[in-house]
Formats: C-alpha cells, sequence, structure tokens
C-alpha cells in the first residue's frame, strides 16, 4: 500500500510539475528552442514526466542500495567477520554485523543466530546444521531482495512506456503534417512544418526517456545482482565453517 501510494504521489506531482514547465515553454520567444519543444503538443508534457519519474527513482534507487551496503567497506566488513567466525568469535561477529548495518550483514547475522539456536539446543549433526543456516539465509534474503529490487520493474515500465507514448505523439505529428500535404492547392507549410517539429520532439523525448530506463534498470540491476553473489558467497563460507565447528 506504501509503495502503491508513493507511486500515485510521485505521477501526479511530477506530470503537475511538467505541465506547469510545458505552459511556461508556450509563454517563451517563438525563436527560443523551450517554444520549438513546447510545438510538440501536449503529449510533451507527459513524456517529460515520465523523464522526471525516472530520475525520481535513479534518486531513490542510489540512496537505498547506498544504504543497503552499510557503513564502511564490504569487503573488509566480510574479511572481519570470517576471522571472527574462524576463531570461534560468534558474539563478536553477531556484533558486527550489527554496526554493519547492511543487506549482508542482515543475512549473515541471521545465519549467525540460527547458529547460536542450534547450540543452545545441541544439535550436533553436520548436515542438519548446515541444512537449518540454509534455511535461515533463504529466509533473510527473502526479506531484503524486495528492499533491494524495489522500484526496477517501475524504471523498466517506464522506459517501455516512453517509446511508446513517443511513438504516439510522432504519430500525432505525422498525422498533422500529412493532414497539411493534403491540402487542396499548395500545402499549409505552417501547419507542416507544425507537423513534422510534433513528431520529431516527440522522438526526441521518448528515446530519451527509453535510453535513461534501460540504463538505469541495467545499473541497478547489475548492483543488486552484485549483492546477492556477495551473500551467497560469504553465507556459504560462514555456512561450511560453523558447519564444521566441534562446539
Amino acid at each position: 500500500m506504501k509503495q502503491g501510494f508513493f507511486t500515485a504521489i510521485l505521477i501526479v506531482v511530477t506530470y503537475a510539475v511538467s505541465l506547469g514547465f510545458y505552459v511556461w515553454m508556450g509563454t517563451t520567444p517563438p525563436e527560443s528552442m523551450f517554444h520549438a519543444v513546447w510545438k510538440g503538443g501536449p503529449i510533451v508534457s507527459v513524456l517529460m514526466a515520465l523523464i522526471l519519474m525516472v530520475i525520481a527513482y535513479i534518486v531513490e534507487r542510489i540512496v537505498a542500495l547506498n544504504k543497503a551496503s552499510g557503513k564502511g567497506s564490504i569487503t573488509e566488513f566480510v574479511q572481519s567477520l570470517k576471522q571472527d567466525v574462524d576463531s570461534g568469535s560468534i558474539d563478536q561477529a553477531i556484533s558486527r554485523c550489527d554496526d554493519h548495518q547492511s543487506s549482508l550483514s542482515a543475512v549473515l547475522r541471521a545465519v549467525l543466530d540460527r547458529y547460536k539456536m542450534l547450540a543452545v539446543h545441541n544439535v550436533t549433526d553436520r548436515e542438519k546444521r548446515i541444512s537449518e543456516m540454509q534455511k535461515a539465509v533463504e529466509e533473510a534474503t527473502l526479506m531484503e531482495m524486495p528492499l533491494l529490487e524495489k522500484n526496477l520493474v517501475a524504471i523498466s515500465t517506464i522506459a517501455s512506456i516512453s517509446t511508446m507514448v513517443g511513438l504516439l505523439g510522432t504519430t500525432l505529428g505525422m498525422i498533422r503534417a500529412f493532414s497539411a500535404m493534403a491540402t487542396s492547392g499548395a500545402p499549409d507549410a505552417v501547419q507542416l512544418s507544425l507537423g513534422i517539429s510534433e513528431a520529431l520532439f516527440n522522438t526526441a523525448l521518448g528515446i530519451l526517456g527509453g535510453i535513461m530506463g534501460i540504463v538505469t534498470y541495467n545499473v541497478f540491476t547489475s548492483r543488486v545482482d552484485r549483492f546477492s553473489y556477495q551473500i551467497d558467497e560469504a553465507a556459504f563460507y560462514i555456512i561450511q565453517t560453523l558447519g564444521s565447528s566441534k562446539s
């Protein structure tokens, strides 16, 4: 519900801003670039709103993924945690996870908590311990991945929609251009130029929105995949080490 509310507010705000900017462009001098973009027609305001939404999602994802990276270097954190596990300092490892405050540390803390629980219940069977700790990884990962992948579907959707809306604006512009050419006698040069201008500006903005969405989606997806790989690698080492310990 909160995510849907955020998206609804974002749509309203971005379109209000883009519509206001579109109206302002219509008041600029005819020879200015802003006025030329304004001639692209009302579809331009929709395309600008989509571009603003992508920018908003970019900012939100950068903040969220930086927070998910935790405090300090992930590499140094993992190395220190492995040393704690190797030396049997489980409580110190848990404290280190709490201090790092990352998605990786949250998953690894779940493994350490499950290990301590197994130790309390005197579970000594290696396969049983490994199985239980793997379940802890899966459960914790299921909690963290939605936070890491949040809004990626929205960015991908905007990339597709932007291209389609741009194509719609292009089609409307070409209809106006061909209507001018279809007039009896000499073609209406003004309407012809307006139609071509509308088509080109909508095409350009649609492509721009699509490029921004696709590149952003791929960049953030790569970061999420890197998080997932780090979680799997660190969790595997810790599970195998703890599963083989005598305590």
